[in-house]
């Protein structure tokens, strides 16, 4: 199930321009040859949440390919030499270009999810974190209750996130490859909700698997910070 406006392959999509810090996975870009970025933390850090064989297997193998698969597609075009995030956004919306879109988008998306999760995470978000939560949905909790919501519902595989729309919080979720870089909006945060994110872990309980993520796992001050450098750079 798609949220109006946010298709995988809309014809004139919007774009972001994403703050630049030295630290900023932001970007999660390269130039020439793409890489695979390492995990922030070891492969057992997540545990008894994600385990360490999921960890590997998403890592080592999903994401490696999807990166993999963008270094071979954009071989010897005009989107070599561009940084990750700018060759998604050159691709959104290009038919005979969604191979490369949905390879590029999926390791951006990836390089940015990793980041959204730390060992001992979910708690009280940061100060300015929670007054824009609660700003938006009346409480941290309601925040939460709407991630978890667009997480769960998302039919298929796909993504669940907090974004700024403006200067509001917004949950969104998108399907497939999709991503708020394309949409408009800036992603603070976000859940995986493809299957290869929790299914040995969890087989079919995708509930059980969100709820975990949003209560031990989630990253709020990777979220506040990501808030604070685009306030910094005026977007």
């Amino acid at each position: 199930m798609e949220t109006p406006g946010m298709s995988q392959q809309s014809n004139s999509p919007a774009r972001v321009t994403l703050p630049t810090t030295e630290k900023a996975l932001m970007a999660a870009s390269a130039t020439a040859a793409l890489s695979l970025p390492p995990l922030p933390y070891a492969d057992n850090a997540l545990e008894p949440v994600i385990s360490a064989r999921t960890l590997s297997f998403h890592h080592g193998k999903h994401h490696r390919t999807y990166v993999e698969n963008t270094n071979k597609l954009i071989a010897g075009t005009e989107l070599a030499d561009l940084p990750l995030d700018q060759i998604v956004t050159a691709t959104a919306g290009k038919a005979e270009r969604a191979n490369i879109f949905n390879n590029a988008a999926q390791a951006w998306n990836h390089s940015f999810y990793w980041r959204c999760l730390k060992s001992k995470g979910g708690g009280e978000p940061p100060t300015a974190l929670k007054q824009k939560m609660e700003e938006a949905f009346g409480s941290v909790d309601a925040c939460k209750n709407e991630l978890a919501n667009n997480a769960i519902a998302q039919f298929g595989s796909g993504w669940a996130w907090l974004v700024l729309e403006g200067s509001k919080l917004k949950v969104v979720k998108t399907a497939n490859a999709d991503t708020p870089l394309t949409h408009g909006l800036k992603p603070l945060l976000t859940i995986d909700v493809w299957e290869h994110a929790y299914y040995l872990d969890y087989q079919n309980k995708r509930v059980d698997h969100v709820h975990a993520v949003i209560d031990k796992l989630m990253n709020w001050e990777f979220a506040a910070e990501n808030l604070a450098r685009f306030a910094a750079n005026g977007l």
